[in-house]
């Protein structure tokens, strides 16, 4: 089996022991992948059955320096091609623990066991759910986390997007182009997302925005027929066809409870911006407490993690 090149098969179990295992598949994954490859280091990618991340789901990413406006699933495959261009191993399977062994981590995936003297935890994180009667029981009937994945089985229909952030705003922006309606409702009296978003989404024709309200309910038959609101004048009843969550992200982090420390929110605890509480564990992009949580922090932290590893590697 060559470890230098090339995409690894997702057969046989090993216990080889290799310089770096990065586990995710998203730009702080690939940035870490094709650092690693440049520093020549011996390491595996541990690729999630959802390639490139949330990022991938993006439909139009514009705030990525050098790139005007590029698909997300678009820019983490030229990622993805640089990387194994220069040597970067990809293998789909999902991290199920790492455990600390000796000076060593032991990752066990799918199929596989490691043995690496370094992780990088880039396992970004997934939607959250809001908690509310229906969510659960419509999801996939109505109830969706991805307008990019899910918008064109809303045309012409009229949906509503919980949230205010950059997030919660794309995606509305891009079910706009969709559906004959689109209602967003938002906690707070202002958006958090960039003011850009916030005034496209504002000056779209089909868009309205309810303020200080909140999503209390989801009902329906067979599918979303209304939602029941919350608003500053009482409980509204509003009938509709969809509902998209945009309420936060839950970090992918429980297979490294066990190797590193994490914050209460399920993130893992860095210093240094990629140092984690285990000496030779590295943590990048969306799984990490830093706040800014962009495509272009998560290639930075995917090289200084990498960085990281070579150094200790010497």
């Amino acid at each position: 089996m060559d470890f230098k090149t090339g995409l690894v098969g997702s057969s046989s179990s090993t216990d080889r022991e290799l310089d770096l295992i990065i586990a995710g598949g998203g730009p702080a994954a690939l940035s870490a992948a094709l650092y690693a490859a440049r520093y020549d280091i011996e390491h595996i990618v541990l690729e999630s059955y959802q390639p490139g991340g949330q990022a991938a789901l993006t439909a139009l990413i514009e705030n990525y320096p050098g790139i005007k406006t590029i698909s997300g699933g678009d820019l983490v495959a030229n990622m993805k091609e640089q990387a194994e261009s220069w040597g970067a191993v990809f293998k789909m399977a999902s991290v199920i623990s790492a455990v600390p062994l000796k000076d060593r981590i032991q990752i066990k995936a799918d199929s596989s066991t490691y043995m690496a003297r370094s992780l990088i935890i880039a396992t970004g994180a997934a939607p959250a759910k809001l908690g509310v009667t229906g969510e659960d029981k419509f999801y996939g009937r109505g109830v969706s986390y991805c307008a990019t994945c899910d918008a064109p089985f809303f045309r012409n229909a009229h949906v509503l997007v919980v949230g205010g952030g950059d997030s919660a705003v794309k995606e509305a922006l891009h079910l706009s182009e969709f559906v004959s309606e689109l209602t967003l409702v938002h906690r707070r009296d202002k958006f958090r997302a960039e003011p850009y978003l916030a005034e496209k989404l504002l000056s779209c024709g089909n868009c309205n925005v309810m303020w200080n309200t909140t999503l209390k309910e989801i009902k329906g038959d067979e599918g979303v027929q209304s939602v029941i609101l919350n608003t500053p004048e009482g409980e509204k009843e509003l009938e509709l066809d969809g509902v998209f969550m945009y309420v936060g992200r839950k970090p992918a982090t429980e297979p490294f409870s066990k190797l590193v420390e994490l914050n209460e929110n399920g993130t893992v605890k860095t210093h240094e911006i990629v140092r984690t509480s285990k000496e030779n564990a590295f943590a990048a992009g969306d799984v990490t407490d830093n706040e800014l949580r962009q495509v272009v922090t998560a290639v930075s932290d995917g090289a200084r993690a990498a960085s990281a590893v070579f150094d200790m590697l010497q």
